[in-house]
């Protein structure tokens, strides 16, 4: 059997040691993803100098290039985000603007580096908008070469108008736990599948590897 690891990408805009719910429920794909036989960590990203950029390398001092490595490495990327506005936060579009980058990038036979990697989404709130920010993750990580699977997303979100954070909530609510469990089980099951059986790679050169790119 395949030996997985998995990288988990909080994107809270809180700097360590401030608590953060994104890392709660983090955490907890990591720990279901533990009872699966996968191995992982978590990453902070506002603790790291990671600049904009559509790049794999912004230059001198910038901390994407280890986190990159990291997710190399990796067979699954879970990104954990809050909901701002109804959307991903600022740092989530950030990190999903440098793996823009990842386009450019293949291996040997061709094939997108990314290919064979499975992510999944998790995402917290306290107000309404987490299918719509499960959607826009899941898009762009698909875009850029990643493999969603079935049930691929856990969230939660709290009563609109109310201060109550997922950290905070308790007891933690049922229908999370179970979709968290699937978000492992199915992430698990797909990326020893891919291990197995690669994708396969471009029949010609003319063929490509990703989607068109426009200018502008």
């Amino acid at each position: 059997m395949a030996s997985i690891r998995a990288l988990v990408l909080n994107c809270t805009l809180k700097p360590s040691p401030v608590p953060s719910s994104s890392e709660v429920l983090g955490q907890e794909v990591l720990d279901a993803l533990g009872t699966q036989g996968v191995a992982g960590e978590m990453i902070r990203i506002v603790d790291h100098p990671v600049r904009f950029g559509v790049s794999t390398d912004e230059g001198e001092g910038d901390g994407w290039p280890a986190i990159r490595a990291k997710l190399l490495a990796a067979q699954i990327l879970v990104i954990a985000t809050p909901i701002w506005l109804g959307q991903p936060s600022a740092v989530c579009k950030m990190v999903l603007e440098r793996l823009d980058a990842e386009l450019s990038e293949t291996d040997a036979e061709g094939r997108l580096r990314t290919y064979g990697k499975v992510a999944g989404v998790a995402v917290v709130g306290n107000e309404d908008g987490a299918h719509h920010t499960i959607g826009q993750v899941q898009q762009a990580l698909n875009e850029v070469g990643f493999t969603c699977p079935a049930a691929g997303a856990t969230y939660w979100v709290g009563e609109a108008l109310h201060k109550t954070d997922y950290i905070d909530a308790r007891p933690k609510p049922d229908t999370t736990g179970r979709t968290t469990s699937a978000l492992a089980l199915n992430s698990a099951h797909l990326a020893r599948l891919l291990a197995e059986q690669p994708y396969p790679p471009p029949q010609t050169r003319d063929a490509g590897v990703g989607p068109s790119r426009q200018p502008g």
